[in-house]
């Protein structure tokens, strides 16, 4: 048993703060898969951290302070003893694993390149691409994506933290993208929905403020669950960094800081691809959401997304409520605080 395995089940009280500015928040605490997830009382996650890159602020101190990395804006604090030793002892396991990891990987990476290299340079970006989405470790797409976060919003400014509307968005997301996965509304900047590689969605909060129910949002988070189902995110990121930053990652687990750079800038200009209608549709329909709206918001006329709104799922009938009208009123304000 893993010293992660070991305490799966432990759950604990704490006091985070999601920004410098912000009001700190009571919250629950626990093990992910490869990070430590920050949840409200409903259990819907709010943010989940890197346990790799966790940093403790005060180390020997109590209660305990941490934060996602060295420099990053949030904080979390824990009192209760049990859930402080646990997290010191998954810190020190993963500290000590890394460096073996580390020539483990590079050794097999080495040999594996080496081989794909002589079955040709025409075939290897693609093959080699797949080959590393397929081995990169949950808590490595969780380190990137913080990476980009990081890039991103030093582009867009902050991310909005209004307590009560990141609570709603937290519910949306869960039901809408599944448990653990989270958005997040970014103040500039995003084309209407972007995914991170941990599935992590950027939102522009436009998505929230200019429209009259929550419809139209909802949508954007569906197309990119779809989106992420057909073509994953860190794959879309290495096609674009090609061959050199890809066998990086590969054989060290690090990507270039420029290759990080890059893909933030373009994740904030470049078209989103349309995602396959039928998919698209289907889980529309399946999560209750009306394509109309959507296909709207895109092209008001409706000339080029006739077929969304000629086979919206909810045509002739009533769509299930995706929240109260309060509840979009608090999210609509999530970016006020």
């Amino acid at each position: 048993m893993t010293a992660l395995e070991q305490y799966e089940r432990l759950e604990a009280e704490g006091l985070w703060r999601p920004a410098a500015d912000a009001q700190r928040r009571e919250v629950l605490v626990s093990f992910g898969s490869a990070s430590l997830v920050i949840a409200d009382r409903n259990d819907v996650a709010l943010a989940h951290w890197s346990l790799p890159a966790l940093t403790r602020l005060n180390p020997g101190k109590r209660p305990a302070l941490y934060a996602p990395g060295g420099e990053a804006a949030e904080t979390l604090e824990i009192a209760d003893a049990t859930m402080v030793d646990a997290v010191e002892t998954v810190r020190r396991a993963l500290a000590r694993e890394g460096p073996q990891r580390g020539r483990i990987r590079l050794v097999a990476g080495l040999g594996v390149a080496l081989l794909i290299g002589l079955l040709g340079w025409f075939w290897l970006p693609g093959a080699l691409v797949n080959h590393t989405v397929g081995v990169v470790p949950d808590e490595q797409r969780v380190r990137i994506s913080r990476a980009l976060m990081a890039e991103v919003t030093a582009l867009t400014g902050p991310a909005c933290t209004s307590p009560r509307g990141l609570s709603v968005l937290g519910v949306l997301s869960r039901d809408l993208l599944g448990a653990r996965r989270i958005a997040v509304v970014l103040p500039d900047g995003v084309p209407g929905a972007v995914m991170l590689p941990d599935g992590t969605v950027l939102l522009d909060r436009a998505l929230v403020e200019d429209h009259d129910g929550p419809e139209i949002l909802a949508a954007y988070l569906v197309r990119e669950a779809v989106r992420r189902t057909a073509d994953d995110p860190l794959a879309r990121m290495l096609r674009d960094a090609g061959t050199g930053p890809t066998l990086r990652l590969f054989t060290s687990g690090q990507l270039p800081d420029r290759t990080l750079r890059g893909w933030a800038a373009k994740l904030l200009r470049a078209p989103q691809d349309p995602v396959p209608a039928e998919d698209f549709l289907a889980r529309l329909a399946e999560a209750g959401v009306p394509s109309t709206p959507y296909a709207r918001a895109i092209d008001p006329a409706g000339t080029a997304t006739a077929a969304l709104i000629a086979a919206d799922p909810m045509a002739g009938q009533r769509a299930p409520s995706l929240m109260s009208d309060a509840d979009w009123v608090a999210l609509q304000q999530i970016c006020a605080d």
